[in-house]
């Protein structure tokens, strides 16, 4: 212990006399400098004074002094330390790039392993012992650091060549992952504005617009000013007549519906055995009632109706009209945001309010609405005839039930465009490439219906969709599949469709046609509609009914 405490007292005394050696001596060199400096200053020059030398002069002297008495530094030492600074930036330039080839992964593994070997040549050639004695020494060799500067200078034309190369390549690599980056945004931007333009065009095109809007609303006008002119009369005998050509036109649109009337009996040869059965909604019965009071067609016969004068039509019978009372279905076609509302873009048509409406239904119900009925022509609101059509009441339906034109061509209008063919029951039943075929003009056999039981199979497969796994929405794929094999094929002439959408019909087919068809969101009554084919519709529209010219329906 008494050890331990001598060499502590030893050691502490070491360091008291290293800090006093040290003060001593400056004080020792200060005192010097002033005897000196005394003799300059009693010596100065006549004239000067001497309070002129201060103590700051003497202390800056001081210092001047011993900066003086340092060695000077070797000047291509600097040269040296500049030498080395640009070799590690080089270093750190050519690690960049490798990390850069590294991470971009290059299918260029030469360029990889060429920056590497670039970073590790220079790294040996700074650890050469030579070159370190250049960073170390305090006298550098003047042949050593020419060598030096050489051998560096080929190190660093490399070094540029090898990024020139490197440029080139991730130069081309960033713009074409740039451009990418810009097709992938750009794609994206497209799709929204699709599904917008999608949902616009669904919107402008289901719209009503303000003339057809005031002219129902001048007919309803008229209708509860005049009821005694417009109450219903006697039943004719002819509209359960099975002897005549009948026709099922089933719309809420007044304008729409006179025009398939009055083009149907302006073409036809012997207008007094036709019989058309209109079928309307509740809201739209007193205006379309007025109508064709007004204008009745000239020798035919006109039955003008409402879906609800058809009491069979209810939830407990018809399936579609209890799924609608689901609220999953009414959320289904609801939905107001865009967003939501455009999520299923392919079927966005489907979500159109008109699906909800018995009358898009009612086709399945014609022998029950007609019951007296041998045959009837089925014709959409949105066609024009331009024919005479009694030749459709001579085809040999050969048994089947179904008169329509198919509008398969290649791969296109096959069943598996309509059904889910992924569901096992439909991969079992039908055929996934069967041709496709058109609503608008169908002429349907009554009495092979019954006896197919058309109806009922109808609904047993509508009952099977409740939850849209065997088709979206939509009348087409149900009429696929309850008259498949069951569909005569008629001529392509008879039914020309597209008018709604295919602006590159060929006129002479169109003017060939028997009746055109304008499917499609481009309806004739229409802003939107082609101009080409708008004048095939207006032609048959009349423009001298009163109500007509007081709501500025143009030509």
């Amino acid at each position: 212990m008494a050890g331990r405490q001598g060499r502590g007292a030893w050691r502490a005394k070491t360091v008291m006399y290293r800090a006093i050696v040290p003060i001593t001596l400056l004080f020792v060199c200060i005192t010097m400098a002033g005897l000196f400096y005394g003799d300059r200053v009693s010596s100065t020059p006549v004239g000067l004074d001497k309070s002129y030398v201060s103590s700051d002069h003497l202390h800056a002297y001081i210092s001047r002094t011993f900066l003086a008495l340092k060695p000077r530094a070797d000047p291509l030492k600097a040269k040296a330390d500049q030498l080395f600074k640009s070799a590690k930036d080089q270093i750190a330039t050519v690690n960049t790039y490798a990390a850069f080839s590294r991470k971009a992964k290059l299918d260029i593994m030469r360029q990889l392993r060429l920056f590497e070997e670039q970073a590790s040549n220079y790294t040996e050639f700074l650890n050469r012992p030579e070159h370190q004695a250049l960073l170390e020494d305090a006298v550098v060799d003047k042949d050593v650091l020419n060598k030096f500067e050489r051998e560096l200078r080929d190190y660093q034309m490399n070094t540029k060549e090898l990024i020139m190369h490197a440029k080139e390549v991730a130069d081309a690599q960033l713009k074409t992952q740039k451009m990418k980056d810009t097709i992938f945004a750009i794609n994206d931007q497209l799709t929204r504005a699709k599904k917008q333009g999608a949902f616009s065009s669904l919107v402008a095109a289901k719209s009503i617009p303000k003339s057809l809007h005031c002219l129902s609303m001048r007919l309803m006008q008229e209708r509860i000013a005049h009821p005694e002119l417009y109450t219903n009369k006697a039943s004719d005998p002819e509209l359960e007549d099975p002897n005549l050509y009948h026709y099922a036109i089933f719309s809420d649109n007044v304008i729409a519906a006179s025009v398939v009337v009055n083009s149907a009996i302006k073409n036809a040869r012997e207008p007094e055995k036709h019989v058309f059965h209109v079928v309307t909604d509740k809201m739209n019965l007193g205006a379309m009632t007025v109508w064709f009071a007004q204008r009745p067609p000239k020798g035919a016969h006109i039955e003008v109706k409402a879906v609800e004068n058809y009491k069979f039509l209810n939830s407990s019978y018809v399936p579609v009209l209890r799924q609608l009372e689901s609220a999953n279905l009414q959320k289904f076609y609801f939905e107001n945001e865009m967003e939501n509302a455009t999520k299923d873009t392919p079927n966005m048509k489907f979500r159109n309010p008109k699906y909800l409406s018995m009358l898009n239904h009612l086709r399945f119900y014609l022998p029950e609405m007609y019951p007296k009925l041998n045959r009837i022509l089925f014709l959409d609101d949105d066609i024009v005839v331009q024919k005479d059509l009694t030749g459709l009441w001579d085809i040999n339906m050969d048994g089947n039930v179904n008169g329509a034109v198919e509008t398969c061509f290649g791969s296109f209008h096959r069943y598996d465009k309509y059904l889910n063919f992924s569901h096992p029951l439909l991969k079992e039943k039908f055929d996934p490439k069967a041709c496709g075929w058109a609503y608008g003009m169908n002429m349907f056999d009554l009495d092979a219906w019954r006896r197919e039981k058309s109806t009922e199979e109808y609904h047993y497969w509508q009952n099977m969709n409740e939850n849209r796994t065997l088709w979206k929405l939509g009348t087409l794929p149900p009429g696929l599949i309850t008259f498949y094999r069951t569909t005569k094929p008629l001529d392509k002439s008879w039914h020309v469709l597209g008018l709604g959408y295919n602006p590159s019909i060929p006129m002479d087919q169109i003017k060939n046609a028997a009746v055109i068809h304008y499917n499609g969101n481009m309806k004739p009554w229409l802003d939107l509609a082609f101009n080409q084919y708008r004048e095939f519709w207006t032609k048959y529209v009349d423009y001298d009914m009163e109500f007509v010219q007081m709501c500025n329906f143009g030509h």
